[in-house]
């Protein structure tokens, strides 16, 4: 079930190039969006912190990073599941921070989810044609029942003949999660937010659903926020990739450069943990567990584990800024046109320039040969 696995099945038939979409067509648009929950005994957790990012309309933009980085709740901030703390979600040109309840309701038909666990995402009492017609039945559309539902389920490889009568409980993870695809697009949205939609499925399963998400946003015209730690499948299936570390942003860019030579030390960490074909490492291995955050590090905040940090990243947030032609990265020394296999340019284990004033942030010296 690894990323090499995964890689396998879905390269046969995703490796044709993908038209790029308009650079200033933004369907959506988080600016300084912030999530914090509190945590008992005066503690607030700081789920996102002040993020911003645009999703531009026809792509697939995928959103990864370590277990507890913020990226499911960023994606529910989005679909305002809960309302964010702070900040702003701007869908088709629309503040939906400056809606009321029902506003945004009246928007969700546009704006979809799907969810990791596809099995207990379903009313397990529920017949299938229910589970799939009911957006319809909600949203005053109940006599185009009928037609949409059968058509929406052949659409995701299901027989509307052969599902009528049965229930969630009677299918496999992934014939559930054709069902929730199909729940979702049976309204006909402009943008879908996939949350780690093939985490629990077994590797032949995985890259069966990336396949039907793909030939659904060709169908639908759909644009995908796609969710997920397994930088394998993302690598597939996104136009673009957003990295996220402890609730923040470090690094935006098309998916091939930024797998080919990240810019940012976190991003080349998690793509050198990607395992090769030949099972060699890639370049860097990460030591050091991402930090609570409930009492995020000050400054930067993968500065407690990157071998680059120094004064600087402690004392100053580093702001995202454009390095390359669309790539972005929130670092103060960001790795420029180095490949991913080869080896970061410090000595010893200690960062360099902590605890020494006189590099003043800059950037460390090479290692010496």
């Amino acid at each position: 079930m690894s990323s090499t696995e995964i890689t396998r099945e879905t390269s046969a038939v995703m490796d044709e190039p993908r038209e790029q979409p308009a650079t200033d067509d933004v369907v959506l648009r988080l600016e300084d969006l912030v999530v914090e929950f509190p945590a008992g005994a005066g503690q607030i957790v700081h789920a996102v912190s002040g993020i911003n990012l645009e999703v531009r309309r026809g792509e697939t933009l995928g959103l990864v990073g370590e277990s507890g980085c913020g990226k499911s709740t960023t994606g529910r901030a989005i679909m305002q599941l809960p309302r964010p703390t702070s900040g702003s979600v701007h869908f088709d040109g629309r503040d939906l921070a400056s809606l009321s309840a029902e506003e945004v309701r009246k928007l969700r038909p546009k704006l979809q989810m799907i969810f990791q666990d596809p099995i207990s995402s379903l009313n397990p009492r529920r017949r299938i044609p229910d589970i799939v017609g009911d957006p319809l039945v909600v949203w005053g559309r109940g006599s185009e029942k009928a037609k949409v539902v059968p058509e929406v389920l052949r659409a995701v490889g299901l027989d509307p003949d052969q599902v009528a009568d049965r229930r969630p409980h009677q299918f496999s993870g992934g014939q559930c999660q054709r069902v929730s695809i199909a729940r979702a697009l049976v309204l006909e949205p402009e943008v879908l937010i996939c949350d780690e939609p093939v985490s629990a499925l077994d590797v032949s399963v995985q890259a069966q659903i990336l396949n039907l998400l793909e030939d659904m946003k060709a169908r639908y015209g759909l644009t995908l926020v796609f969710i997920a730690h397994d930088l394998g499948v993302v690598r597939n299936i996104s136009d673009r990739v957003a990295v996220m570390y402890l609730g923040r942003i470090c690094e935006l860019g098309p998916t091939e450069a930024l797998f080919d030579a990240p810019v940012h030390p976190y991003s080349r960490l998690l793509v050198s943990s990607i395992p090769s074909m030949e099972g060699a490492q890639r370049g860097e291995v990460g030591t050091g567990e991402m930090p609570s955050p409930v009492s995020p590090p000050s400054g930067c905040r993968f500065r407690t584990r990157c071998p680059l940090a120094t004064e600087r990243c402690a004392s100053e947030v580093p702001e995202m800024r454009e390095v390359a032609p669309d790539r972005f990265t929130a670092c103060h020394h960001p790795i420029l046109d180095t490949p991913v296999e080869a080896s970061l340019p410090v000595a010893g284990a200690a960062p360099a320039g902590a605890g020494d004033p006189s590099t003043n942030g800059s950037a460390p010296a090479p290692a010496d040969s």
